[in-house]
This record gives structure tokens, sequence and C-alpha cells, in this order.
């Protein structure tokens, strides 16, 4: 057999950490690092020579390490979409896991389950959920605000905001039913994973694939975001179509982190959601022990900054679908199962146009949330923190004071400025949870922002063309 090449693989690596008797709470790498590009197959190593060439697994790996495969699609999956990281790591994760204990589930929920509530159908909005005193982490933070289709099928999502007061110490999570995408709204997050460390500040998202170890740790105080957990296919970028090649989120953009582990001898919790119910177990050790990796399967993060929209330039509102960062497909050719959409800040240059989103009924259903600013079809009682649910076939549109400024404003180049909202929409009806429904948050009245449109028919009126 030949000897194992103790080559290096990559130039950009993250400081390993020390080895310590004691979990850190400090960064364990001088800063986040990242490789750049979107679905891109990666390699990265934390030590020189711990990625085997030519070779996925050798009968011995450099540093006494394990390899382990991470398979976030069929073997068998079109090698397009097949997904798939090799580990090279202290331990094999069978060793990160013991007996698992079912543990009470706080207020995550998971389709197609359905809570008990009086919530009468209907469009709904919400405020900010606040920000409590006491503690919680990313996991006892998360609060199930929608779900749709079936986990159990890899079909649907859910709708979660997350509520985080200290950071996860001595505690991990996976998440077994789906992928997760963290939109930031007030604080920056630290995600630790077995891939490597990625911070997000408001305005950037996260995503976790399915299966993937993690923990959160808080910046810059406490923090506040939204959740997407993707039940089926993985994000992938939209098809641009007759758009071409360029523009809305463009691959480079996309930061996934280089290697960095830990080598901590400390009894942990691992927490896993796994069916719909919520176990945990505990280990001697810190699961976060991945010297090296390669493949495409693996986390990432994106600043909605960067997102180069496109629009209307002479008339006409254009769908919302030109402003899609990330897909979720479904087995139906142009239906997403979920497609997470934004609204940031642009240019408004339509001739003789009602500028702002026209009143619509979907087949598919909206969760939308405001990261900052101010949402031009509803400037008022829609804030940064709060959302709103329009579902399947309910119709929605501008509020009466957003009607009223767009039909009679001088039409003329104008920037739209201090917004950025975003919707995870999904074909399938969203069902809101008890929590949500009783939430003192839920605003009764929001039904009422369409109460004063008038009817202007005239049979004797026609507008110039």
């Amino acid at each position: 057999m030949a000897d194992i090449d103790t080559a290096p693989r990559v130039k950009r690596q993250a400081s390993p950490a020390a080895v310590t008797d004691k979990i850190r709470t400090e960064p364990l790498v001088d800063a986040a690092e990242y490789m750049s590009g979107f679905g891109n197959s990666f390699e990265t190593e934390a030590l020189p020579g711990a990625l085997p060439i030519g070779r996925n697994s050798p009968q011995k790996i450099n540093y006494g390490l394990y390899a382990e495969q991470l398979s976030g699609s069929p073997f068998t999956a079109p090698q397009a979409s097949n997904q798939r990281s090799w580990l090279y790591r202290i331990r094999p994760t069978v060793r990160h896991t013991g007996r698992f204990q079912k543990i009470d589930r706080g207020f995550i929920r998971t389709a197609p389950e359905r809570d008990d509530s009086d919530l009468p159908l209907g469009q709904l909005r919400w405020g900010p959920v606040p920000i409590p005193k006491k503690k919680l982490t990313f996991v006892t933070g998360l609060h199930t605000i929608t779900v749709a289709g079936d986990s159990e099928a890899m079909s649907g999502m859910a709708a979660h905001v997350v509520i985080v007061t200290e950071s996860m110490v001595h505690e991990h999570f996976f998440n077994a039913d789906g992928e997760l995408l963290i939109v930031a709204q007030q604080g920056a997050l630290r995600f630790r994973t077995e891939f490597g460390l990625i911070e997000i500040a408001p305005g950037e998202i996260c995503v976790i694939p399915r299966g993937v170890i993690f923990r959160v740790e808080l910046v810059d105080g406490p923090a506040r975001a939204y959740v997407c957990e993707n039940y089926g296919g993985g994000f992938t970028l939209p098809d641009r179509g007759p758009i071409g090649a360029n523009c809305l989120a463009n691959p480079r953009d996309f930061l996934t982190p280089v290697a960095a582990y830990e080598d901590v001898e400390e009894p942990c919790t691992l927490y896993v959601k796994w069916g719909g119910e919520l176990f945990k177990t505990e280990v001697p050790h810190s699961p976060l022990d991945v010297v090296a990796w390669h493949g495409n399967y693996a986390p990432y993060k994106y600043n909605l900054k960067h997102f180069s929209p496109v629009g209307a330039v002479l008339f006409d509102h254009p769908d919302p679908s030109i402003f899609t960062v990330l897909t979720s497909p479904s087995e139906t050719p142009g239906t997403a199962n979920i497609d997470f959409v934004i609204f940031p800040e642009r240019w408004g240059v339509a001739e003789n146009t009602f500028r702002p989103p026209w009143y619509h009924r979907n087949i598919m259903s909206e969760f939308m949330g405001l990261v900052e600013g101010v949402y031009d079809a509803k400037p008022e009682g829609f804030v940064p923190g709060g959302f709103s649910l329009h579902n399947t076939m309910l119709p929605h549109g501008p509020d009466v004071e957003a009607f009223e400024q767009a039909s009679n404003v001088e039409l003329k180049p104008v920037k739209l400025s201090n917004t950025l909202a975003f919707m995870f929409e999904t074909r399938f009806r969203q069902r809101v949870t008890k929590y949500a429904a009783e939430h003192e948050a839920r605003q009764d009245d929001y039904i009422d922002c369409w109460k004063g449109l008038k009817k202007h028919f005239d049979p004797k009126r026609r507008e110039p063309r």
C-alpha cells in the first residue's frame, strides 16, 4: 500500500483549537474564515496533511483520524443533486451519541401536526416577539409560528422565530427533520459547526444542512432571528431563465467555512430534533472535532445586501419571483417546495405604473418578515421583527395609505431605501400554531388595513393611456 500523503491541501486554514480540559466560550479560531462559491466541492484542513489525497477512506489516516461520510441525498441521486461530504474527525459520530432521552420540546412543532386553536381563517399579522429576560438558547428559544406539508414525506416547511439570550455552552444540536435557514434580524449569532465557524449579523443568513451538528453563541447581546425549516430538497439557486448568467444572488457571494476543530474532553449534551420530537443524549467530549473535510454538503452564509435586484425599467410591476434568493425544488418543475424571496433596497422607475405589489391571490402561501426599515406596501403596523401570513388563495395587497400614495404620486425615479423584507413562500397551506395564534403580538386589527379602500368606479370616467 502506498504511503499516506502528508502534503498540505489548502493554504487557508483556521487555527486549530488547543487541547483543554474545559469547554471554551471564547472563539476557538482567530476569526471566521470562508471559502467562496455556491454548490462547490470544497476541501479544507485545519492541520497540514489531514486530508487524504486521491482517495476518501485509506486504511490509516494522518493524526489518527477517522473517516466518515455525511450524505445529504441518496447515494444514487443524479450527479447534479448528489450531496455528500467526507469528514476526517477525532472520533466518529457514533461516539458523539449515547442513549437518547425524549424531552419536552417547548414551543417547537412539526408538520403535519396541527395545534388546536380557535383562530379563524384570515390574513394575519404579528408585531415582534419581545426578547424576554429569561435564559433562552437557540434550542429552547425556538418558537414555531406555522407548519406546512409533511416532514415524514420530506416536503413542506415550518416557520419559526428564535429568541437567544444566552450562548450554548456544553450543548450542541442537530435537526434530522430538515435544513435550517436562519435570517438574523436583531443581534449577531455565531454558529460553531462540524465544518467550521460562521458568524451572521442582521441582514445576513446562515443555512445549516439537515443532520449537521452545531452550537450557537451570542456575539453582541441578545438576538432574534427568523428560521425556515425546510423538510424537502435542499436550497439551491433558482434558474434565472431569460435573465441570464448574472444578477440576483451570485454564487461567488456565498461563503462556506474553513475547517476548525475542538479537541475537548468535557461532558456535553447533544440535542436532536427527530420526527417532530426533541431528544437529548450525554457525551463525554465535544462533537465538533472535524479536523478536515471535503465535499459539497456543508453550511454556508450569505449577505442579503449582495443581492442584485432586477426589475421593470419602463412599465408594469414584475412578479415577485424575480426576487428569489434560494429555492427548494419539488417534483413538479416550476413549483417550489419553498422559495426564499427578499425585497431589498432598489430603484422604482416604471412609467404610468402602480409601483407597489399589486392586489393578488396566490396558490403559494406567504410568510413574510421585516428585517429592517419599512415595507412599501404596508407602511403602517408592519415593523422590523414582525411577520405576516397570507395563506393560499386569500387576497392581499397594499393597505389604504400605500394605495392612495402610489395612485397619486408624481412618477419619477425613486430609490426604495431603508427596507429589507423577505418571504418564506411554499406551495402548502401554512397552519398557525397555538403559540402564534394566542400570542399577544398578533394584531387583531390587521384586516382593517383594507377597510378604507373606496369604490372609485365611474362608468363615464376613462384614464388617459
